[in-house]
């Protein structure tokens, strides 16, 4: 059923455009996707599933390059400097473009004028889980824990700015509550460090969060997104008891400004046709907990607008910085 949902919504966001053929001519040599994150990331791995499809659509190699880093400032910069002929691309999380002006004073590309949206690529949501030994088992008792005992209570977060980070903020934001980061270089160590009972809970991407679960290591309170998961219908969203929660994190893909716009609604199409695809969506989509994320240049612009000003706002009302 969920399948089904998914590619209606893709279909109707395609459009006419899906009886279009590529342009001849493109591309004639490999096209070089390079990753903002190291391999094995959530952002990599999307991007390495769509690229393998490219490859069988186009006969022609979509290579990864992994450029991790900076909060993916390294890979950013490269492309943005890069040739404007749609042969290197940007495979990023929406933090390149929506969480990193804020956090940063200054920063090496610009995030508008330096390129050109191609695609989405996909979505995660966030689960916020405790230890099994903190006494809460709602977001309603986490609310009433932390009140009670402000400024007590800590969370794991892998970085400043992060998915983990930004989704705890908003909560506070939302419902008041003091608690407070404990930041770790990535989220293997954070997750570890709730597991093993040293830190009491943090977000942590809703594919993260089954395996541990199930074997009673953590208790999950609810997910991020504004509809329960159709994979774990049991669990309430924290908007239920917080209305209006919603953090979800996705995945684009870009290339740099100036690139022509033929290239650029090429690139679009074919993506959008891997999005759509029901094996694509079966094989890979639902059993790594993405939702496909269908969207045109222009909706994928919109996009990071309306997420700037959310989470610009978040960030700048909780005073978070990266120091330079």
């Amino acid at each position: 059923m969920l399948q089904r949902i998914w590619i209606l919504a893709a279909l109707a966001c395609l459009g006419p455009s899906a009886a279009l053929a590529q342009s001849p001519g493109y591309p004639t040599k490999p096209v070089t996707i390079v990753v903002a994150y190291a391999a094995g990331g959530a952002t990599d791995v999307i991007a390495r599933a769509v690229a393998q499809r490219l490859t069988e659509a186009w006969g022609r190699p979509a290579l990864i390059e992994n450029k991790g880093g900076a909060n993916t400032q390294i890979a950013a910069t490269y492309v943005a400097k890069a040739t404007p002929d749609g042969y290197t691309l940007l495979a990023t999380a929406d933090a390149t473009f929506v969480a990193n002006p804020y956090l940063y004073r200054t920063l090496p590309y610009d995030p508008v004028k330096d390129f050109a949206p191609v695609s989405g690529l996909g979505s995660i949501h966030e689960v916020l889980v405790v230890h099994p030994q903190l006494p809460v088992r709602t977001i309603a008792d986490l609310i009433e824990l932390t009140r009670a005992r402000p400024d007590e209570l800590v969370y794991a977060s892998f970085g400043v700015g992060s998915a983990s980070h930004l989704s705890m903020e908003l909560l506070k934001a939302m419902t008041g509550i003091k608690i407070n980061a404990v930041q770790y270089k990535g989220g293997g160590p954070a997750l570890t460090d709730v597991i093993g009972g040293h830190v009491p809970m943090m977000f942590i991407n809703v594919g993260l969060m089954e395996q541990p679960w199930r074997a009673g290591q953590l208790r999950p309170l609810g997910v991020s997104s504004s509809e329960r998961l159709a994979a774990f219908s049991e669990l309430p969203t924290i908007a239920e008891s917080v209305p209006g929660f919603q953090a979800t994190y996705w995945f684009g893909l870009f290339a740099p400004a100036a690139t022509p716009q033929r290239i650029v609604q090429d690139l679009n199409l074919a993506v959008r046709r891997v999005l759509i695809d029901p094996e694509f969506g079966v094989k890979f989509l639902a059993p790594n907990f993405y939702a496909p994320f269908v969207a045109t240049p222009e909706q994928l612009a919109q996009t990071i607008r309306s997420d700037r000003e959310k989470w610009g706002k978040v960030i700048s009302d909780a005073k978070l910085s990266v120091e330079e």
